[in-house]
């Protein structure tokens, strides 16, 4: 079984853009901006013997306020630039009831049976309460990226920290 390290996007890999009051994702790839340091962050845990895997709630799809296609765009930049294994999306809104959005594993679970990945050692890193709800209901260890914007603290990060690359140390600790 392989480890991995399961990232949200928005957030934690890249700078979210304030739009109807709230931070929401970028939808074209001239405002997307990796946060500084992911790139580094992302060669060194897959350095260490991790898949990397990018699991991203986009309601705003369904909210039709952008297409499936210009997040596909987006992804497939994150998953080149990056070069992680696989950049996995949902594109329902919390009152779809799915089992892919986040809190749900769905998406975690999913990539575990396809690539074989051991949940228990691995990690969720996520900057909502809802990422880490989602890795914790997986089995996964989680950091919680700045303070947890987003919904109540049902569930404790195993980790804080600021940015990914300061999370990285702490993961290779473990």
């Amino acid at each position: 079984m392989k480890k991995a390290v399961f990232l949200d996007r928005d957030g934690v890999i890249n700078q979210t853009i304030f739009r109807r009051g709230k931070p929401r994702a970028p939808y074209t790839l001239e405002e997307f901006t990796f946060l500084p340091g992911v790139p580094e962050a992302v060669d060194f845990l897959k350095d260490e013997g991790f898949l990397i895997v990018v699991v991203t709630n986009q309601p705003d799809v369904a909210r039709g306020w952008v297409t499936r296609d210009a997040v596909d765009l987006v992804n497939h930049h994150v998953k080149e630039t990056l070069n992680v294994l696989e950049v996995k999306s949902c594109f329902h809104t919390e009152h779809d009831a799915c089992a892919c959005r986040k809190p749900a594993p769905g998406m975690l679970l999913e990539a575990s049976e396809a690539y074989g990945i051991d949940l228990k050692e691995s990690f969720m890193i996520g900057d909502r309460m809802s990422d880490i709800e989602a890795g914790k209901r997986a089995g996964c260890r989680t950091i919680l990226i700045g303070e947890g914007e987003g919904g109540e603290k049902i569930v404790t990060p195993d980790h804080q920290a600021e940015s990914l690359l300061l999370a990285t140390g702490w993961i290779v600790q473990q």
